[in-house]
């Protein structure tokens, strides 16, 4: 972290030499293949599918599975820190490789049959296929048990109806796990292949948060699998709470690099921006800012790092990604808004990071489990008390 962004307490010395090297792999990606398309594709609300490839043979996608499952079998740091390096790329390349990995590679790996494993992961892995994850429905989002996809069978066939919203990758998935629930209310999740009869996607448009991403509406009327697009080794609402656990973990990674890159921004401008004869950082009011900034990004840092090595050691615990989820939200919103503020006028343009930044985490304040619901995840662990229906 120290070569790449503020590392006030030397947690780069935590860090394996196999862990520094993963991360300075991923920045020199960003930087060299990724940045000089961010701009281009954010102001025409596309994602860049040319660095696909690339992405497939860094092994950025599902890294932290099994090399036999189409991953890279790193650990679970070194994965932190590749999405670390790719949000401070931008939101839209974190979310299409956490898409990838935690959402559809990991309940592949973990639920799916052999035959399910042997057809998608590799080529997931590579990025020559690209997957989505539907659970969330346009009246249901923070209450997943209230899904109203039903899926309902039909001999050895199974008939879904229903419509996910807000799908990160929806009209370019050649495969979408979709979740749905059965005539006893058990909630089932299916692999769903592009072209299917009665299976479209339309994408969202007029987004001004995560531009450079693609994001659709799935509808499905009377689409007929047979039992083998069914995950066969999970049922009810563990499968799909247990990806979000993957990917809500990447979250709490992700924005530490994006207010990293806010705050290496507002720090090199601040000292080269000058106002009365002398640089903006000399002002003891711009210090006030930086020094609030490389504060929370230490604390958060501290957080990620800790819970990387309990993720490592198979104890951690999905209220702990909660907090980390929670807390890094919460210090990129403010981080992000603080750096545009340094860069006064500058901060509204494309020019510069900030503002694009800042405008992404108003989505992932929101996606993944929304601040309100990691609170009372929280209060919940704290006081024993549900209050989701309080």
């Amino acid at each position: 972290m120290k070569k790449f962004g503020p590392d006030f307490f030397n947690i780069t010395e935590l860090l394996t030499e196999e862990e520094l090297l993963i991360q300075e792999t991923a920045n020199n990606f960003v930087q060299k293949e990724f940045m000089p398309l961010i701009n281009e594709h954010y102001e025409r609300g596309t994602f860049p599918m040319e660095i696909v490839p690339i992405l497939g043979e860094l092994g950025f996608m599902g890294s932290s599975l099994p090399e036999t499952s189409g991953g890279s079998g790193v650990n679970n740091v070194a994965y932190g820190l590749i999405l670390h390096e790719l949000e401070r790329g931008d939101t839209g390349l974190r979310s299409f490789a956490s898409v990838q990995g935690s959402l559809v590679m990991f309940p592949i790996h973990a639920y799916g049959s052999k035959e399910q494993k042997e057809r998608w992961l590799g080529d997931l892995g590579s990025g020559k296929k690209i997957g989505c994850f539907g659970l969330t429905e346009p009246n249901f989002g923070s209450n997943p048990g209230g899904m109203a996809t039903r899926c309902l069978r039909s001999g050895n066939d199974w008939i879904i109806n229903g419509n996910k919203m807000w799908i990160t990758n929806g009209s370019l998935a050649d495969v979408a796990l979709v979740w749905a629930r059965d005539e006893d209310d058990i909630v089932r999740g299916f692999l769903l292949e592009k072209g299917l009869k009665g299976f479209t996607s339309s994408d969202i448009h007029g987004k001004f948060s995560l531009r450079a991403s693609v994001t659709s509406e799935l509808s499905m009327v009377d689409v007929r699998v047979p039992d083998s697009a069914r995950l066969p080794d999970v049922e009810g609402l563990k499968g799909p709470l247990s990806c979000l656990t993957q990917a809500r973990y990447g979250i709490a990674w992700g924005m530490l690099g994006l207010a990293s890159d806010c705050y290496n921004t507002a720090l090199n401008y601040a000292k080269e921006r000058k106002q009365f004869s002398k640089p903006i950082a000399a002002y003891q009011l711009t210090q006030a800012k930086l020094a609030e900034m490389v504060t929370r990004i230490t604390e958060g840092q501290l957080m990620v790092y800790r819970l990387g090595r309990l993720k490592d050691d198979r104890k951690m615990t999905y209220q702990q990604v909660s907090m980390a989820k929670r807390n890094g939200c919460m210090l990129a919103r403010s981080i992000s808004r603080t750096a545009r503020e340094i860069l006064g006028g500058n901060g509204v343009t494309i020019d510069y990071s900030p503002i694009r930044h800042m405008a992404n985490v108003e989505s992932v304040y929101t996606y993944e489990g929304t601040h309100e619901m990691h609170t009372l995840i929280l209060g919940q662990d704290v006081t024993g008390f549900p209050a989701y229906d309080s």
